[in-house]
Formats: structure tokens, sequence, C-alpha cells
């Protein structure tokens, strides 16, 4: 015997884990920002778009 899940049940677990879901992913990409080993690879890149060679076709 099957039980057919209704609308109401299936928009709350999309709700709920949809939460859950984002806040993970909020937490990993943080983590991932501010891991110290990234640190000079970020600091590089806020560098290199001042690059001497960036310069407007003359």
């Amino acid at each position: 015997m099957t039980v057919p899940i209704s609308y109401e049940t299936l928009v709350w677990i999309a709700k709920t884990f949809g939460l859950l879901y984002l806040i993970a992913l909020s937490i990993i990409v943080l983590c991932y920002a501010y891991w110290p080993s990234k640190r000079k690879e970020f600091e590089e890149a806020s560098v290199i778009i001042f690059n001497k060679e960036d310069r407007p076709w003359q």
C-alpha cells in the first residue's frame, strides 16, 4: 500500500532541505574563501588586473 504525498508535504520538504542546502553551500564557500593557504592566490588575483599590459589598444 502506497501513501500518496500531498503537495503541501512536497513544498515543506523542498523549503526545508533547500534552506539547509543553501546554508551548507554558503558555509563551504566562506571556508574556501577564508582558508589560510588560499590567501596568496587571492591577493595575486586582486592585483593582476592592474598589470602594465592591460591598457586600451592604441
